[in-house]
């Protein structure tokens, strides 16, 4: 797992394939809450820490597709 302390908020998460998964509204222990305005049903979703491949720049990039990701995401 990479280092989530260099996630802030507004970076963007891609998938492992380049698609936009979401944008980080923050992290919390060892999961990321994304912006409720990227979410078709305006909740916010939380992409397990475990995903993330590496943090680069703006980006958080994970080790799964973006359809596979989603799949993860778990409602609030």
């Amino acid at each position: 797992m990479a280092d989530l302390s260099q996630i802030a908020e507004h970076m963007n998460v891609i998938g492992a394939d380049g698609v936009h998964v979401g944008t980080v509204d923050h992290v919390d222990g060892d999961r990321i809450k994304l912006t409720k305005t990227d979410s078709g049903d305006q909740h916010h979703h939380w992409i397990s820490g475990g995903l993330v491949a590496e943090v680069e720049g703006t980006d958080v990039r994970l080790s799964a597709n973006a359809a596979v990701a989603v799949t993860f995401e778990e409602d609030e």
